[in-house]
């Protein structure tokens, strides 16, 4: 639809990436030494805490910069609110935004609000990174290291809170998760030298993951026992407490994820796993086998955590997932 809708424009040949592609972000060249990272993203809120939603939406709309390696410079904001909420929670959702972008090193300097019914907040966020080491979701090679930095279930521990599944207690390491910048991803990818690497998202892990992988020509071995998943995510996806947006990912997904030995049952169960929506998710990483110990060591101080080692890439002309 957008198709040749930049030609005429005299910054063409200096845009880097653009809509065309899967990437995290788009990319203008402004210099030999500077590229301009450009990101929008917004949703609804996923807890009751004004505060919280804010900081989270902020984090997630950050993490598209930090996904291509870059250093957010500023953001503007993006909110709509029922006016009839108030000032006070139209200025806690600011607050939580302002501290993340803080947190980033970044500045707030400005941004757009409309009176909307349905509460929504996000960033429109601007980096720099160095127009040579610009990570992309393309380049993994078959041997790289997959590397996974937020555990996942999300999307299973909100649908399972909203209808009183599980407690406060139990979501709140969800929501920690979903707080937290994905800085330290993005340093330790510099230092490290990454092949490709994305963000988790709306997509769950499968679909990002995919992404990475048909865009570099590649499959995906995942090791299932060392996937990182919140406590009581898998045991919601076995009793089919999934938000609805999970069956439209695996239908999505079902072309490209191999069930090979597992029964009917276990796959559905795994499938809801990896096609779970994230919700500021973690980064997913291709390291060079040799650069892997120098991810993890540098991740680990960065974050105080060391990343999982997922997987491993391989020549796959369909560029399909499966098991070990």
């Amino acid at each position: 639809m957008l198709a040749g809708a930049n030609t005429a424009s005299p910054f063409a040949d200096d845009l880097l990436l653009g809509f065309e592609t899967s990437d995290d972000a788009a990319v203008l060249r402004m210099s030999d030494e500077v590229a301009a990272v450009l990101t929008v993203d917004f949703l609804t809120p996923l807890v009751d805490d004004p505060y919280d939603f804010g900081r989270i939406a902020a984090a997630n709309a950050l993490s598209d910069v930090f996904a291509m390696g870059a250093v957010p410079v500023c953001a503007l904001n993006v909110l709509a609110l029922d006016c009839a909420l108030g000032n006070d929670v139209a200025r806690e959702v600011l607050r939580g935004g302002a501290d993340a972008v803080r947190e980033a090193g970044a500045l707030i300097v400005g941004g757009h609000s409309v009176d909307d019914p349905e509460p929504k907040y996000g960033l429109c966020v601007m980096g720099t990174v160095h127009p040579k080491r610009i990570v992309r979701n393309e380049g993994a090679v078959p041997g790289d290291v997959l590397f996974l930095t937020k555990p996942l279930g999300v999307g299973l521990l909100s649908a399972a809170y909203k209808i009183g599944e599980v407690d406060a207690d139990a979501f709140a390491p969800a929501v920690a998760s979903m707080r937290e910048l994905n800085r330290a991803g993005a340093a330790a990818m510099l230092e490290s030298g990454v092949h490709a690497a994305t963000d988790v998202t709306g997509f769950g892990l499968a679909g990002h993951l995919h992404e990475m992988l048909a865009a570099s020509s590649v499959g995906a071995v995942l090791d299932w026992e060392a996937l990182p998943l919140f406590a009581g995510a898998w045991d919601l996806s076995c009793a089919y407490c999934r938000p609805n947006r999970t069956f439209s990912i695996m239908d999505f997904a079902a072309p490209f994820v191999r069930q090979g030995a597992l029964d009917d049952e276990e796959f559905d169960n795994r499938m809801a796993v990896i096609c779970d929506p994230q919700t500021s998710g973690g980064l997913i990483v291709a390291v060079p086998p040799e650069r892997a110990e120098t991810f993890e060591r540098a991740f680990e101080r960065e974050a105080g955590r060391a990343p999982a080692r997922i997987g491993r890439v391989v020549k796959d002309a369909e560029c399909k997932i499966e098991f070990s």
